[in-house]
């Protein structure tokens, strides 16, 4: 039993958000698209925020999103293979940067400083 009740919990116990989350998307044509995660191990995961202010905070005030609940996120990204949702995550990758491929034995090899000690 819990010994505290919140007006906006669904259950006192429920690890679910009660209120609709921001959820990231990129634009798709005339449409969005749910943008899609990977958690640290490499498992795919839709992300929610639960407020505005934290989705800008992690990916940036540039970032659209829309407001979905999470039965409808989770609806939208379980025939996907994206069973796991992760609310309001806060460590970000920076994003990944290609550099130039260069092959061949040709290709200058990076320095390789040694220290000992």
């Amino acid at each position: 039993m819990c010994l505290f009740r919140y007006d906006d919990d669904p259950e006192p116990e429920e690890r679910i958000p009660a209120r609709p989350l921001c959820v990231p998307v990129r634009p798709g044509g005339p449409e969005v698209v749910l943008r899609l995660f990977r958690t640290p191990l490499g498992a795919r995961t839709a992300v929610g925020f639960t407020s505005p202010d934290r989705l800008s905070a992690t990916l940036g005030a540039g970032q659209s999103w829309i407001r979905l609940s999470e039965a409808a996120l989770r609806t939208m990204t379980g025939p996907l293979g994206v069973p796991l949702l992760t609310v309001d995550p806060t460590f970000t990758a920076p994003a990944v940067t290609t550099a130039p491929a260069v092959a061949g034995p040709w290709a200058e090899q990076p320095a390789v400083a040694a220290r000992t000690v």
